[in-house]
Protein backbone atom coordinates (compact mmCIF):
# COMPACT_ATOMS: atom_id res chain seq x y z
CA UNK A 1 0.00 0.00 0.00
CA UNK A 2 1.59 3.37 -1.06
CA UNK A 3 2.67 5.14 2.37
CA UNK A 4 -0.01 8.53 1.63
CA UNK A 5 -3.03 5.74 1.50
CA UNK A 6 -1.64 4.25 4.47
CA UNK A 7 -1.30 7.41 6.45
CA UNK A 8 -4.76 8.25 5.53
CA UNK A 9 -6.30 5.05 6.58
CA UNK A 10 -4.52 5.05 9.65
CA UNK A 11 -5.77 8.97 10.26
CA UNK A 12 -9.45 8.28 9.61
CA UNK A 13 -9.14 5.69 12.02
CA UNK A 14 -8.16 7.20 14.93
CA UNK A 15 -9.14 10.91 13.82
CA UNK A 16 -12.65 10.12 13.05
CA UNK A 17 -13.52 6.94 14.74
CA UNK A 18 -11.03 6.48 17.81
CA UNK A 19 -13.83 5.16 19.97
CA UNK A 20 -14.32 1.95 17.90
CA UNK A 21 -11.02 1.32 18.13
CA UNK A 22 -11.40 1.59 21.89
CA UNK A 23 -14.19 -0.68 22.25
CA UNK A 24 -12.75 -3.26 19.84
CA UNK A 25 -9.77 -3.28 21.57
CA UNK A 26 -11.45 -3.80 24.90
CA UNK A 27 -13.86 -6.33 22.94
CA UNK A 28 -10.57 -8.69 22.10
CA UNK A 29 -9.53 -8.28 25.25
CA UNK A 30 -12.35 -9.53 27.35
CA UNK A 31 -12.61 -12.68 24.59
CA UNK A 32 -9.46 -13.41 26.69
CA UNK A 33 -11.05 -13.40 29.94
CA UNK A 34 -14.02 -15.73 31.68
CA UNK A 35 -16.62 -12.88 30.71
CA UNK A 36 -17.79 -13.79 27.21
CA UNK A 37 -19.05 -17.01 25.67
CA UNK A 38 -19.06 -15.76 22.15
CA UNK A 39 -17.02 -14.19 19.75
CA UNK A 40 -18.65 -12.38 16.28
CA UNK A 41 -18.30 -11.49 12.93
CA UNK A 42 -20.08 -9.03 11.14
CA UNK A 43 -19.16 -8.54 7.65
CA UNK A 44 -15.87 -7.98 8.53
CA UNK A 45 -12.53 -9.93 9.08
CA UNK A 46 -12.22 -12.96 7.26
CA UNK A 47 -15.58 -13.14 5.78
CA UNK A 48 -14.74 -9.93 3.40
CA UNK A 49 -13.95 -12.26 0.65
CA UNK A 50 -12.67 -10.18 -1.82
CA UNK A 51 -14.08 -12.61 -4.61
CA UNK A 52 -17.31 -12.26 -3.42
CA UNK A 53 -18.06 -8.72 -2.73
CA UNK A 54 -21.72 -9.30 -1.79
CA UNK A 55 -20.25 -10.40 1.69
CA UNK A 56 -19.38 -7.23 2.79
CA UNK A 57 -20.89 -4.62 4.18
CA UNK A 58 -24.23 -6.48 5.30
CA UNK A 59 -27.14 -4.29 3.86
CA UNK A 60 -30.88 -3.99 5.07
CA UNK A 61 -33.12 -2.35 3.06
CA UNK A 62 -36.78 -0.92 4.01
CA UNK A 63 -39.78 -0.78 2.48
CA UNK A 64 -39.37 2.80 0.38
CA UNK A 65 -35.81 1.34 -0.98
CA UNK A 66 -33.36 3.33 2.06
CA UNK A 67 -30.33 0.65 3.16
CA UNK A 68 -28.28 0.58 5.69
CA UNK A 69 -24.72 -1.11 4.99
CA UNK A 70 -23.74 -2.17 8.65
CA UNK A 71 -19.94 -3.94 9.58
CA UNK A 72 -18.70 -4.60 12.50
CA UNK A 73 -17.67 -6.89 15.65
CA UNK A 74 -17.44 -7.76 19.33
CA UNK A 75 -18.05 -10.32 21.90
CA UNK A 76 -20.92 -11.27 24.58
CA UNK A 77 -21.74 -13.53 27.35
CA UNK A 78 -26.34 -14.43 26.69
CA UNK A 79 -26.52 -15.20 30.13
CA UNK A 80 -25.36 -12.29 31.91
CA UNK A 81 -25.99 -10.14 29.11
CA UNK A 82 -22.55 -8.68 29.26
CA UNK A 83 -21.80 -7.02 25.34
CA UNK A 84 -19.13 -5.48 24.15
CA UNK A 85 -19.36 -4.57 20.46
CA UNK A 86 -18.79 -1.90 17.87
CA UNK A 87 -18.68 -0.93 14.12
CA UNK A 88 -19.40 1.52 11.41
CA UNK A 89 -22.30 2.26 9.38
CA UNK A 90 -23.81 4.25 5.77
CA UNK A 91 -26.93 5.14 5.43
CA UNK A 92 -28.00 5.47 1.48
CA UNK A 93 -30.79 6.62 -0.47
CA UNK A 94 -32.22 4.47 -3.00
CA UNK A 95 -30.37 6.69 -5.87
CA UNK A 96 -27.36 5.51 -3.80
CA UNK A 97 -26.70 8.82 -2.31
CA UNK A 98 -25.43 8.32 1.49
CA UNK A 99 -27.08 10.21 3.52
CA UNK A 100 -25.73 9.27 7.13
CA UNK A 101 -21.98 7.60 8.02
CA UNK A 102 -20.66 6.96 11.45
CA UNK A 103 -20.22 4.32 13.87
CA UNK A 104 -22.67 1.83 15.62
CA UNK A 105 -21.74 1.17 19.74
CA UNK A 106 -24.03 -1.89 21.34
CA UNK A 107 -25.34 -0.70 24.54
CA UNK A 108 -27.34 -3.97 25.46
CA UNK A 109 -27.56 -7.79 24.25
CA UNK A 110 -31.41 -8.27 24.24
CA UNK A 111 -31.31 -12.09 23.47
CA UNK A 112 -29.38 -14.94 21.67
CA UNK A 113 -31.44 -17.71 20.54
CA UNK A 114 -28.44 -20.07 19.75
CA UNK A 115 -28.78 -22.79 16.33
CA UNK A 116 -26.19 -25.14 17.98
CA UNK A 117 -22.36 -25.32 16.79
CA UNK A 118 -21.16 -26.58 13.35
CA UNK A 119 -17.71 -27.75 14.15
CA UNK A 120 -16.99 -29.31 10.61
CA UNK A 121 -17.31 -25.25 9.26
CA UNK A 122 -13.91 -24.37 8.08
CA UNK A 123 -12.50 -20.89 9.53
CA UNK A 124 -10.49 -19.44 8.50
CA UNK A 125 -6.90 -17.79 11.12
CA UNK A 126 -6.43 -14.68 11.25
CA UNK A 127 -7.09 -10.80 12.64
CA UNK A 128 -10.60 -10.01 13.88
CA UNK A 129 -10.72 -7.06 11.91
CA UNK A 130 -9.26 -4.94 9.15
CA UNK A 131 -7.68 -2.46 11.54
CA UNK A 132 -4.25 -1.60 12.69
CA UNK A 133 -3.02 -4.12 14.90
CA UNK A 134 -2.97 -3.52 18.64
CA UNK A 135 -1.04 -5.81 20.95
CA UNK A 136 0.64 -9.29 20.30
CA UNK A 137 -0.76 -10.85 17.61
CA UNK A 138 -3.82 -14.04 18.31
CA UNK A 139 -5.23 -16.77 16.24
CA UNK A 140 -8.82 -15.88 15.74
CA UNK A 141 -9.76 -19.72 17.21
CA UNK A 142 -8.66 -21.13 20.06
CA UNK A 143 -9.05 -25.00 21.03
CA UNK A 144 -12.79 -25.50 22.14
CA UNK A 145 -13.91 -22.93 20.45
CA UNK A 146 -16.49 -23.57 17.45
CA UNK A 147 -18.18 -21.89 14.94
CA UNK A 148 -22.42 -21.46 15.93
CA UNK A 149 -25.21 -20.20 14.70
CA UNK A 150 -27.61 -18.22 15.95
CA UNK A 151 -29.81 -14.94 15.95
CA UNK A 152 -28.48 -12.11 18.46
CA UNK A 153 -30.49 -8.81 19.05
CA UNK A 154 -29.04 -5.83 20.13
CA UNK A 155 -29.57 -2.50 21.73
CA UNK A 156 -27.35 -0.11 19.76
CA UNK A 157 -26.52 3.86 19.31
CA UNK A 158 -25.64 4.98 15.70
CA UNK A 159 -23.70 7.82 16.24
CA UNK A 160 -23.40 10.03 13.32
CA UNK A 161 -20.09 11.98 12.08
CA UNK A 162 -21.83 15.15 12.56
CA UNK A 163 -22.96 14.30 16.12
CA UNK A 164 -26.45 13.36 15.68
CA UNK A 165 -27.40 9.77 17.60
CA UNK A 166 -30.08 7.76 17.01
CA UNK A 167 -31.05 4.23 18.89
CA UNK A 168 -31.57 1.47 17.17
CA UNK A 169 -32.29 -2.81 17.04
CA UNK A 170 -29.57 -4.28 15.16
CA UNK A 171 -30.58 -8.34 14.32
CA UNK A 172 -28.00 -10.68 13.55
CA UNK A 173 -28.98 -13.90 11.92
CA UNK A 174 -25.67 -16.63 11.41
CA UNK A 175 -27.70 -19.51 9.17
CA UNK A 176 -25.30 -22.67 10.66
CA UNK A 177 -26.32 -25.75 12.92
CA UNK A 178 -30.05 -26.57 13.07
CA UNK A 179 -31.54 -23.38 11.50
CA UNK A 180 -35.22 -22.39 11.61
CA UNK A 181 -36.76 -22.60 8.17
CA UNK A 182 -38.17 -18.75 8.81
CA UNK A 183 -34.39 -17.91 9.55
CA UNK A 184 -33.24 -19.31 6.76
CA UNK A 185 -31.52 -15.71 5.07
CA UNK A 186 -28.51 -14.80 6.83
CA UNK A 187 -27.70 -11.48 7.40
CA UNK A 188 -29.37 -8.34 9.46
CA UNK A 189 -32.28 -5.99 10.11
CA UNK A 190 -32.27 -2.90 11.33
CA UNK A 191 -34.86 -0.99 13.59
CA UNK A 192 -35.07 2.20 14.58
CA UNK A 193 -36.33 3.85 17.63
CA UNK A 194 -37.17 7.37 16.66
CA UNK A 195 -39.81 7.62 13.62
CA UNK A 196 -40.37 3.49 14.19
CA UNK A 197 -38.24 2.65 10.79
CA UNK A 198 -38.05 -0.69 9.84
CA UNK A 199 -34.86 -1.78 7.51
CA UNK A 200 -36.34 -5.93 7.62
CA UNK A 201 -35.17 -7.12 4.06
CA UNK A 202 -31.92 -9.00 4.10
CA UNK A 203 -30.32 -8.00 1.22
CA UNK A 204 -26.40 -9.28 1.59
CA UNK A 205 -24.25 -9.83 4.55
CA UNK A 206 -22.25 -12.45 6.04
CA UNK A 207 -22.80 -13.35 9.77
CA UNK A 208 -20.21 -16.00 11.86
CA UNK A 209 -20.41 -16.33 16.19
CA UNK A 210 -18.04 -18.72 17.36
CA UNK A 211 -18.95 -20.21 20.70
CA UNK A 212 -15.67 -19.96 23.22
CA UNK A 213 -16.93 -22.96 25.38
CA UNK A 214 -18.60 -26.09 24.72
CA UNK A 215 -22.36 -26.31 24.40
CA UNK A 216 -24.21 -28.77 26.12
CA UNK A 217 -26.92 -29.48 23.13
CA UNK A 218 -26.29 -31.90 21.09
CA UNK A 219 -23.28 -30.15 17.97
CA UNK A 220 -25.66 -29.43 14.85
CA UNK A 221 -24.73 -30.69 11.15
CA UNK A 222 -22.53 -28.42 9.34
Amino acid sequence: MPYKSLLSTVTGLYVVWPSLIWLLSAGSAQTQTSLANYVFLLASGFLCDQADSGNCPAVAKSANGDTYEISGAGTFDPHSKVVKAAGTFNHKATNGTVLETGVWLASELISFDSYGVAPHTLIPRGPVLNIPHLGPKRPLMRPGSFPTGGLAIFRILLVNVSGKTEAAVLQMNCALGDVPRERSAEGIRLSLEEGKSEYSEELSGRVVFISLRPETRPLAKP
